[in-house]
């Protein structure tokens, strides 16, 4: 009877280990503090770099994981006319614009998002 009882346990613990790894491989281990699916990827249309007159690259604090970076570039990209993406390992942005922004503007959708920009370097493309 002994030996039941410490194989059932061993089932659901089991049973407990192979839910958790399933779920981080479905929705990613979140640093982020939430267990869902990540937000869906914001696509840009126009993928011609040669169309963005404006780049810049922005340092942003608080990203930590796939998460993050998407969250960030979803919130630049859902402006027509911008086109960024994530270096999470150089927590920076790399944004290409058909208008000039400000360092307000990009500051406060940075921020919006969850993070914190802490410079804005302008480049000419």
């Amino acid at each position: 009877m002994e030996n039941i009882i410490i194989v059932i346990v061993l089932i659901l613990i089991l049973a407990a280990a192979i839910y958790g790894t399933v779920k981080r491989i479905r929705f990613g281990s979140s640093c982020c503090g939430t267990k869902t699916p990540p937000d869906k990827k914001v696509k840009v249309k126009d993928r011609n770099r040669n169309n963005y007159p404006y780049k810049y690259t922005l340092s942003v604090e608080g990203m930590h994981c796939s998460n993050c970076a998407r969250r960030v570039e979803n919130a630049l990209n859902k402006t027509e006319g911008r086109w960024a993406t994530v270096d999470l390992a150089n927590k920076e942005v790399r944004l290409y614009s058909k208008l000039e922004e400000t360092d307000r503007d990009l500051a406060s959708v940075i921020s919006a998002s969850g993070y914190t920009m802490l410079s804005c370097k302008r480049d000419r493309v």
